[in-house]
């Protein structure tokens, strides 16, 4: 442990304001927060999107400057190692240059634009150790090595040489992480950093900055949205709404009594690992504020909807000065599912596993290699180009990233508006009023249709991006981790909103997901995947009540509840290395073999490697 100076806090938040100028005046975006950290401790700063959390650690890296945004009043007092106290809010533009990076360390939420794509994975990682340590170059590349197994990277030597777009979501979250730890930071800001990861990395990680913060007196702030990940880290909390802090308490006393409404209102939205249990289907939540709604639990029908048999997609690996294919990624391999008319499959795994892939497969967004696709009759892997498009009326697909899904230089009432106009399915003033109801039912106001992307908080992008997909009432939607990057309320109102619009419109989901919680609430049926196949699969109650694969029991095991009391250990998490799903082209792959365990509950008996 370090020695830490006794005369208090790492950092110390006090009346910070912060303004952003815009066309109709400044906004507040931080109006009077006040929080400390200690050496040692994570402080989780909780609250939905817009309600100044991350704009509250871009101040402390004053970094909001370089968004716009003015630190308009407050001190920001930080221990430097030397043992000197400095203002970051009046400090200069060097001194903060010396400091960010090196004694405070931040993790960005989103990996795809918190690194460079131009340049390699290795480059970015050695840059901070080459400036702030004065290490050689050799040394920089052993100590991001060190770093990049430490988050465990697979194939860590081969990772370093590639660039951001080559890595899953997962892998890139995973690097930011290895470059914010790179220097041991006095302080280390998390912004979202596992929002975008699975169960079994998330708490991997989860319990490598635990131990971090334990090992080097690092003082820890961890913004996030979601009540487990508090629950298994926090120290202490301090929940945000619309730029002011509402609550401040040991982690306990925030889950056990928590005294602000909006607290009380966020705790009742979280979805709980095993409160689906002993229901057949799922239904909507209950949330705080809507009791005069009656829950009703979603059957949907036996009418099977789309069929997909033996689906395979692999992407080539090519090599050597005429760029042949050497080797192929088994992305997909052999996997076979139906979803009937107003139901809903969940596919969960690791990323990297085939969910995303398969999702897109589907659609033809990505072309399979072989298989069989039928949605409600029509063959989707016969069609041409023309009738695929035609086809597609009826399928549409929800993004993971809303930001990159949306067109940053449109206005969200055209977006919504671009397949009907493409389809020509509603003319002129229709059109108009059939936009103000999708956005209605995403609940977002209408004044936001003459909005752009960038000023909207993430979660309500991707209320847009659901509101464009539904736009063509389409029979089946994939939902690519829809919800993974909401805040807990938001989530849970849009999860109840693709519920209720499944039982109004016999609507049909791919929900792919790693959150285990989510899945639990909305599905009827579940399929785990790993290294491309399903190595678990049947009714959900069957899977989640009584996991028989060893990676379906693993995953059961990671994934974090919201309850202080029960937090996992280290030693809990016992995960075996990925191993690659890179072939050569002469490897032959094996057909998924199944074993019926209970009602339409089957298992992978062909060997998956786990």
């Amino acid at each position: 442990m370090l020695d830490q100076p006794a005369k208090g806090p790492i950092a110390q938040i006090e009346g910070l304001r912060v303004e952003f100028q815009t066309k109709d005046g400044p906004v507040v975006g931080v109006e009077d927060v006040s929080f400390e950290i200690n050496a040692g401790e994570t402080v989780c700063v909780v609250g939905e999107s817009g309600s100044g959390k991350s704009v509250s650690s871009l101040s402390l890296m004053r970094l909001v400057e370089y968004g716009g945004g003015e630190i308009a009043g407050g001190r920001m007092l930080f221990d430097r190692s030397k043992g000197d106290r400095l203002d970051l809010a009046t400090a200069s533009a060097d001194t903060m240059r010396a400091i960010r990076g090196n004694e405070i360390g931040m993790i960005f939420q989103e990996p795809m634009t918190a690194l460079n794509p131009v340049f390699t994975v290795g480059r970015q990682l050695t840059e901070g150790l080459r400036l702030h340590k004065s290490m050689s170059r050799a040394q920089a590349e052993a100590r991001a090595l060190e770093l990049m197994k430490q988050v465990r990277i697979p194939e860590a030597e081969k990772r370093l040489e590639q660039y951001p777009h080559e890595l899953s979501g997962g892998m890139r979250q995973r690097v930011v992480i290895a470059m914010a730890l790179a220097c041991e930071p006095r302080l280390l800001i998390a912004d979202e950093p596992t929002t975008a990861l699975d169960v079994t990395i998330q708490a991997e990680i989860l319990a490598l900055m635990d131990r971090l913060k334990r090992e080097t007196g690092t003082a820890v702030m961890f913004i996030t949205h979601d009540m487990a990940v508090v629950a298994q880290m926090a120290d202490r909390v301090v929940v945000m709404f619309r730029g002011n802090k509402v609550e401040e308490g040991t982690v306990e006393q925030i889950f056990e009594n928590p005294q602000h409404a909006y607290t009380k209102a966020l705790l009742a939205a979280v979805p709980k690992l095993g409160e689906m249990t002993g229901k057949q289907y799922p239904e909507p939540m209950k949330l705080l504020g809507t009791k005069d709604k009656e829950i009703v639990p979603i059957k949907g029908t036996n009418k099977t909807l789309l069929t997909v048999k033996n689906l395979t997609t692999r992407f080539p690996v090519t090599g050597g000065l005429l760029r042949r294919t050497v080797a192929n990624v088994h992305a997909v391999e052999d996997l076979s599912f139906t979803i009937n008319k107003g139901q809903t499959l969940s596919l969960v795994g690791e990323s990297g596993c085939g969910k995303s892939t398969a999702g897109r497969s589907i659609l033809r967004l990505v072309e399979p290699m072989r298989g069989e696709v039928d949605l409600d009759g029509k063959d989707i892997m016969a069609l041409n180009a023309r009738d695929l498009r035609t086809a597609r009326l009826d399928m549409q697909m929800i993004f993971q990233d809303p930001f990159a899904s949306l067109n940053p230089q449109m206005g969200l009432a055209d977006q919504v508006a671009e397949p009907i106009h493409n389809f020509k399915t509603l003319k002129g003033a229709d059109v108009t009023k059939r936009v103000e109801m999708l956005f209605d039912r995403v609940e977002l106001p209408r004044s936001f249709m003459r909005r752009f992307p960038h000023e909207l908080s993430g979660g309500q992008r991707q209320r847009v991006a659901i509101a464009r997909a539904l736009a063509l009432n389409p029979k089946l939607i994939i939902a690519d981790e829809a919800v993974s990057a909401l805040d807990v309320s938001v989530q849970a109102q849009v999860l109840n909103l693709m519920m209720e619009l499944q039982a109004e419109m016999e609507l049909s989901f791919l929900f792919i997901s790693h959150d285990m919680a989510v899945v639990e609430r909305v599905s009827h049926h579940v399929g785990v995947m790993y290294l491309g196949r399903i190595v678990e699969m049947g009714p959900r109650s069957a899977v989640f009540e009584n996991p028989q694969h060893p990676y379906t029991q693993a995953l059961m095991k990671a994934v974090p509840i919201a309850d202080p009391r029960r937090r996992k250990a280290e030693k809990d998490l016992e995960f075996k290395p990925i191993p690659s799903p890179i072939h050569p082209v002469s490897y032959t792959a094996e057909p998924s073999v199944y074993r019926e365990v209970g009602d339409g509950h089957k298992i992978l008996v062909t060997d998956s490697g786990y």
